[in-house]
């Protein structure tokens, strides 16, 4: 963990409801796929946990959705702002057992986390396929993004709009080595128990400190309480009670 101030260069809007930030660090924090940064918010006492979407060349890159005061107060900073930030929080995936064709399966925001780690994987030589859910076609956003990396995408709508019509369960791939992935939990169970692949799931709860002080994101695993801040967010398939 490392507190650092980031700097707001360009802030657009990519649906309705969800934004993209790109950012400047005052010094070089170390960020890797599956990470989050916590956010100070003005007015608000707790910081806001945000997934690093992308981090190249010093540039930081935030994906997030606007659900309520933190999120819709950053959707109204500027280029110019400074915002008080951890970096470097929580445990990310790991690329090394992947194998060669890893899928990578998100839904929501739980989508640009793995814009950073098909990069990862792209880097290592490895061909990840992306399974990308979305509600309708007005909710899809960093689909054409994934394309320029050069990884293989599939969309799924729930209702058609766009894609395969149906859910990510509905996309998996014939041959794949190795499942990430990044969702809403009900999404993420559905994928533990329709797919059988090795694998690490990325987790979302609601979060007090961030680093693991206030114990407030605790779940049960076969190996006992885990803090999603601080032992997570990504965790392997074998320690998930989810069976």
């Amino acid at each position: 963990m490392q507190k650092t101030t980031l700097v707001l260069q360009e802030q657009t809007r990519l649906t309705a409801d969800v934004l993209q930030m790109r950012l400047t660090a005052e010094d070089s924090p170390e960020m890797l796929p599956g990470q989050f940064v916590n956010l100070s918010v003005p007015g608000l006492f707790l910081r806001r946990p945000i997934s690093v979407c992308n981090w190249e060349n010093g540039v930081l890159t935030l994906v997030y959705r606007v659900v309520g005061a933190g999120t819709r107060c950053m959707s109204e900073m500027h280029p110019g702002d400074r915002i008080s930030a951890l970096t470097g929080l929580g445990h990310g995936y790991h690329t090394g057992c992947s194998g060669a064709q890893p899928v990578l399966i998100g839904g929501g925001v739980g989508i640009p986390p793995l814009y950073y780690l098909a990069r990862t994987l792209l880097a290592e030589g490895k061909q990840p396929q992306v399974v990308l859910g979305f509600r309708n076609r007005s909710d899809m956003f960093l689909t054409e993004a994934f394309e320029r990396l050069g990884c293989s995408v599939t969309v799924t709508t729930e209702d058609g709009s766009a894609g395969i019509h149906g859910r990510v369960t509905d996309a998996l791939p014939a041959q794949a080595t190795y499942l990430y992935a990044c969702g809403p939990e009900p999404m993420l169970k559905a994928l533990y128990h329709a797919c059988t692949l090795p694998g690490e799931f990325s987790l979302e709860e609601r979060m007090g400190c961030g680093f693991g002080a206030c114990m407030g994101c605790s779940i049960q695993t076969a190996i006992g309480p885990q803090r999603v801040c601080r032992e997570g967010p990504v965790f392997s398939r074998e320690v998930l009670l989810w069976d």
